[in-house]
């Protein structure tokens, strides 16, 4: 039983699946008390976290839409909200090493797993800018040298715990302005009124070109699945 802290996007099709079968199975076992796996090292750091559970479930979805699959179970558990388990059973930069282990020879996820923090940071950056303009700009200017392992493990931890926080409208809005700019010359539409489109609106669009017309730079981008998970909704 494992449930992943790092991105889904970096999953490949059965790990996420998998995951979502087995959150599901952790929020009956704290919903329902059931016995199963309930002294499990996951179950035990996710107990009383049934928003996080909830939200965490919100990233499974929006990743699985993207890749063709559609949720029909959703989680509503709301137990200390905007609170995450402050433990891990492995650590982002460790779980990156074992999904390297795991998919050697096998397929990857959309994203591919992280060689050095330069090539994290790049997967990461609009999420962060949705989050935080301080922090983007300053991560931008600490990965723009060579780093060692050590950085990748540091930053790692860094990315995974800021994308917890809810970006607010208006970052929202900032990061899927500069994604709209990766596929706008493939929109065939009036052009006109996007600034008057929802964000909801924007980023399907983006979602859309991206995905059809194969642009790397957003197919590699956390920012594609996660941000669908607080369009809409603090």
């Amino acid at each position: 039983m494992r449930i992943w802290d790092i991105d889904p996007g970096y999953l490949n099709r059965q790990s996420l699946l998998g995951e979502h079968r087995e959150l599901h199975g952790i929020v009956a076992i704290v919903t329902k008390n059931k016995q199963g796996y309930a002294r499990h090292p996951e179950t035990l750091r996710w107990a009383g976290y049934g928003w996080a559970l909830r939200q965490r479930h919100r990233l499974l979805a929006a990743e699985m839409a993207l890749r063709g699959y559609t949720d029909k179970s959703p989680v509503r558990t709301r137990s200390n909200h905007g609170a995450w388990p402050q433990t891990y059973v492995d650590v982002p930069g460790r779980q990156f090493d074992i999904l390297h282990g795991k998919y050697r020879t096998i397929e990857q996820g959309r994203i591919a797993l992280p060689r050095n923090a330069q090539q994290l940071w790049a997967q990461h950056k609009y999420s962060v800018l949705a989050r935080d303009t301080g922090a983007y700009r300053q991560l931008g200017r600490r990965l723009s040298a060579r780093t060692s392992d050590r950085e990748l493990e540091r930053i790692a931890r860094e990315l995974t715990e800021l994308l917890r926080t809810p970006p607010d409208p208006g970052g929202l809005r900032n990061a899927l302005q500069h994604m709209w700019g990766y596929v706008a010359d493939y929109y065939d539409g009036n052009v006109s009124n996007i600034d008057a489109w929802s964000s909801a609106r924007l980023l399907r669009e983006i979602r859309r070109l991206a995905m059809q017309e194969g642009v790397g730079y957003l197919t590699s981008s956390t920012a594609l699945g996660e941000l669908g998970v607080w369009v809409g909704r603090r």
